[in-house]
């Protein structure tokens, strides 16, 4: 009979350690779409442009799969339709000169997609894109991870994440300022093993996200819902959601109900995380309690431990040390441009400052970015 040891040698040595040793996507990288390689290993792609298309724009260069492409221009990348990226790509916004890189105007799609990287990018679609689109589509996609984005000014959703996709990850990013006609987050329906960490929902009328499938939901902060904030799955189908350390603060267009749309079927574990109500300019959270999340027929099933996965690849911080660091660094945070800072100081006001609005001209629009050209520094 083999011994303990040898059992834990047989067992270490064997795919656990394989799966330990996989490489990250880049440092820092966590959730479930942590180990996806993207396009790191493929060909370097230079986006030399703010063109819509041709030779040195960025439609061009996210065309074809096993790309990694950066950056040698900064600015506003004004799309004249929606742009579809392939699979293998890693896009390296972080290496644009100056304030960086805005995609506005259309939808980004990457949908049916495989094994993407995408960092510190700006991904607005904004009132005259296509009703039905986000600004962000992401249907029927796997291997993802999305890091220090703005997704924001979706006609539907800012992002739709559906149809099957599984496992990816966003943190550090702003979902928010939904615009007509729905001004919602994320539809994230019919997905599996999604990992929403450390990012700002904002200006969002609901659905931040609408949890439908397999979510870890942890040290996100939701500011200035409308009718809800996180919304349950509210459904037939069973739906499973892991909601750690996060931070609610209602705004001026804020309701009381900071999370709800349940239903027995959403399986629920919650833990450590505030609420703050007031709207009076103070930071002054409570601890949620299980009745937060809905009585009778509108509540879900509380669980007692993980539904999803345990936390063991994702930070998991206080809610107030998470809001923090959140407000350091969501979004395309190394130069954050005048929608942002907009967002960030509503956020900083606690419930006295930001508003829903029907289309970015309320809010002064996309604003300044200005051109620079610096050849990208590739290692």
């Amino acid at each position: 009979m083999k011994s303990t040891a040898l059992i834990l040698a047989t067992l270490i040595s064997g795919p656990f350690l394989a799966r330990a040793a996989d490489p990250l996507a880049f440092p820092g990288a966590e959730g479930f779409g942590r180990l996806t390689q993207g396009g790191n290993a493929g060909t370097v792609v230079h986006v030399t442009n703010l063109n819509d298309a041709g030779p040195g724009s960025l439609r061009e260069a996210v065309s074809q799969p096993n790309r990694r492409v950066v950056f040698d221009v900064s600015g506003i990348i004004r799309l004249q339709s929606n742009l579809s990226a392939s699979s293998q790509l890693t896009l390296e916004g972080q290496t644009a000169p100056g304030q960086g890189i805005a995609i506005y105007g259309r939808s980004t799609s990457f949908s049916g997609g495989h094994d993407v990287i995408a960092r510190y990018l700006r991904f607005r679609e904004g009132i005259n894109g296509d009703k039905g689109k986000c600004a962000i589509n992401l249907s029927g996609g796997q291997n993802m991870i999305f890091d220090h984005c703005s997704v924001e000014w979706g006609r539907w959703d800012c992002l739709g994440l559906t149809r099957g996709s599984h496992d990816i990850t966003f943190q550090y990013c702003i979902l928010g300022e939904g615009v007509d006609p729905q001004r919602f987050g994320s539809l994230s329906d019919d997905v599996e093993n999604i990992t929403y960490s450390h990012n700002l929902w904002i200006n969002n009328q609901s659905r931040n996200p609408k949890a439908k499938g397999k979510i870890q939901y942890v040290n996100n902060v939701v500011y200035n819902w409308g009718v809800c904030g996180l919304v349950g799955g509210h459904s037939a189908a069973d739906h499973y959601l892991d909601a750690i350390g996060n931070y609610f603060i209602a705004g001026p267009n804020s309701g009381q109900h900071f999370t709800g749309e349940y239903k027995a079927t959403d399986h629920v574990y919650q833990r450590d995380n505030l609420v703050d109500l007031d709207k009076n300019g103070q930071l002054n959270g409570r601890p949620v309690v299980p009745d937060d999340f809905g009585a009778g027929e509108a509540a879900p099933t509380l669980a007692t431990d993980y539904t999803v996965a345990p936390l063991a690849n994702v930070t998991v911080e206080p809610a107030a040390t998470a809001l923090t660091n959140v407000l350091a660094q969501a979004g395309c945070s190394r130069h954050r441009d005048s929608v942002d800072a907009r967002l960030i100081d509503a956020v900083q006001s606690y419930g006295t400052r930001g508003k829903i609005i029907h289309s970015e001209a309320e809010a002064g629009g996309i604003g300044e970015i200005p051109e620079l050209h610096a050849v990208a520094e590739t290692p």
